[in-house]
């Protein structure tokens, strides 16, 4: 017996979201789950190869793969927004880069990375003066250092646990990130702090930190995921994730 079926818009009603995940990421997808759980929006993975060991080379190389692990995601579906789910890769590569290599495979999608989610963000809070915290070896933090500053941010203090393996980075406890972004705002006058990193387990402790301080935490998860959903025109606000999902996209 052939049955008779109907179709519809699919799951993606409001928004179509994809993100492109390091292969040595632990933390993101849960982190976006908790986020991005909304009724009518859509999200969809892909992976990336990626060594453990974070360095300027490493990092650089996935420029190259980009296309294999954007052609993962379905081809029937029409993104809305593509997130990269790499901050220092985005810093190595460039914001422009990644956009531009992404959209070799799906055109029409936005894309955005951690780094330039974190410049919007930055602009949306109408913050400059940042508390920098980075898991990276110092050359790395450098680098992203100087991409914040051309960006017209300024660093006002900054930390680093200095750990170049990724399988550590994501285990690093979530109330040694809390402690060190407290020390680092508590170094010198700032008007956020910025977690960078996407495999730091931070999301569940910057309504903590928030509070300690008494400034805004912007990390690199939530900065991805808060800039993919505006770009998508998705405008729901969350009092559990940070004061940044209560703010919307700046006008340039």
């Amino acid at each position: 017996m052939k049955l008779a079926y109907e179709t519809d818009q699919g799951i993606g009603t409001r928004a179509s979201l994809g993100v492109i995940v390091l292969e040595t990421d632990e933390t993101l997808e849960a982190e976006f789950r908790q986020m991005l759980s909304l009724d009518g929006v859509a999200l969809y993975h892909s992976r990336i190869p990626m060594v453990p060991e974070i360095r300027p080379d490493t990092l650089a190389q996935m420029q190259a793969d980009l296309p294999a692990s954007a052609r993962l995601l379905p081809a029937s579906l029409d993104f809305d927004v593509i997130g990269y789910g790499c901050t220092s890769a985005s810093t190595v590569i460039g914001s422009a880069q990644v956009a531009g290599t992404i959209q070799t495979v799906f055109p029409r999608a936005r894309v955005t990375d951690p780094l330039a989610a974190t410049v919007a963000a930055a602009h949306a809070l109408r913050v400059r003066r940042l508390g920098f915290v980075t898991p990276y070896m110092p050359e790395v933090s450098a680098r992203m250092r100087q991409k914040l500053e051309e960006a017209g941010l300024s660093i006002a203090g900054f930390g680093s646990f200095e750990q170049g393996d990724d399988r550590v980075v994501a285990r690093i406890s979530e109330a040694s990130i809390a402690e060190a972004a407290v020390q680092v705002a508590q170094s010198a006058p700032c008007d956020a702090v910025f977690i960078s990193c996407t495999n730091l387990r931070c999301l569940s402790v910057i309504p903590e930190i928030e509070r300690r301080l008494g400034v805004p935490v912007i990390s690199s998860n939530q900065a991805l995921a808060w800039h993919m959903l505006r770009l998508a025109g998705v405008k729901e606000e969350s009092a559990t994730s940070g004061a940044l999902f209560r703010a919307q996209l700046a006008l340039n």
